[in-house]
């Protein structure tokens, strides 16, 4: 079967109208890069966006950072979010830059308003101002200062694209997506650090190989098998509450280990299945990831019957007015084409 140019994925009704809808692509890999199934363009080419996370944490872990400075699993999960900035996540943030001898000023990611609207709510019942640590991405920066530690570079400038640690990180996801560095097109996120681009099942190949490291070195292995089981043992630290990644984690207790990226990106492993699946929303809307993602693993039977009324407010939102009343709903209305 030829690929269509995008397929339409998900759609918002409002009474008896279809409303609104939303279109993309989605990519269903295996370990050995086998396509197994796909919507729309599997190679569709686009940003990683913070999906990239789980592959930036592993030079660091690889190379023994975990060891050398006494990372947790709450910490290590935290390496991999965008979390919600409660107060949890600000604080084992602060945990790691102390255990690098450094703390909030050295983060390069900018201040950010917490995305768990309770804790921006307490923030400024408390009459502070959200700082560096709120930022949903605080983790990863934190990461990126241990990895300059451990490589023994300067740690200022770290988040410029020439710099040791973004280098480092260019290359491994590479050989993670199975592409040529040269290959990625580099933009910047909105953290300030390089955001990398390749084809939708380039990505879903790399997570793929990050839940099933068959065939990896020993130590970028070993590596995986920390990131997995970190996510696992604290889902709380990846995302936070009322988060899908979290809830996809607690429910499945780590079967499924997924993670969101902004303008509408999704990728997620099933590490008994040596799977790895990828979803791009084309028109970047927040609102129809979800959806699309809970209904690939579900026409692929990663989820059972419970586990997906458990995660309906996810699967198949409600669209509710001013009133709280219900008066229409996000649904996904896509088959998987079988490769």
């Amino acid at each position: 079967m030829v690929a269509p140019e995008n397929e339409l994925l998900v759609e918002i009704s409002r009474g008896p109208m279809t409303e609104s809808v939303h279109r993309g692509h989605i990519a269903v890999v295996d370990n050995g890069r086998k396509l197994l199934a796909f919507a729309g363009n599997p190679e569709f080419y686009t940003f990683t966006r913070s999906t990239a996370k789980l592959l930036q944490a592993i030079p660091l872990l690889e190379a023994g950072g975990g060891e050398r400075f006494g990372l947790t699993p709450s910490e290590t999960a935290l390496l991999c979010a965008s979390h919600g900035g409660e107060p949890e996540h600000a604080a084992a943030a602060l945990e790691i830059l102390r255990k690098l001898g450094l703390d909030e000023s050295a983060l390069g990611c900018g201040p950010q308003e917490p995305m768990y609207k309770p804790a921006a709510d307490a923030i400024k019942r408390e009459r502070r101002e959200p700082g560096q640590l709120h930022n949903n991405c605080s983790g990863k920066h934190a990461g990126m200062l241990a990895l300059a530690k451990l490589m023994n570079v300067p740690i200022q400038q770290y988040i410029a694209p020439g710099h040791p640690v973004q280098q480092k990180m260019l290359r491994t996801v590479a050989d993670m997506c199975g592409v040529p560095p040269e290959s990625i097109t580099l933009g910047t996120d909105g953290c300030g650090v390089p955001v990398f681009a390749v084809p939708l099942a380039s990505l879903a190949f790399a997570y793929a190989r990050l839940g099933r490291p068959d065939g990896l070195s020993p130590e970028r292995a070993e590596a995986c098998r920390t990131i997995i089981g970190a996510i696992r043992q604290a889902p709380f630290y990846v995302a936070g509450s009322e988060r899908f990644d979290t809830r996809l984690a607690e429910l499945t207790q780590g079967r499924i280990i997924g993670k969101m990226g902004a303008e509408g990106l999704y990728a997620a492993t099933v590490p008994e299945k040596g799977i790895g699946i990828a979803v791009k929303i084309e028109d970047g809307a927040q609102r129809a990831i979800y959806p699309a993602a809970a209904e690939a693993m579900l026409q692929l039977g990663l989820l059972s019957a419970e586990e997906t009324a458990q995660l309906a407010s996810f699967h198949q939102p409600a669209v509710n007015n001013r009133r709280g009343d219900q008066v229409g709903i996000v649904r996904p209305i896509f088959r998987l084409h079988r490769a």
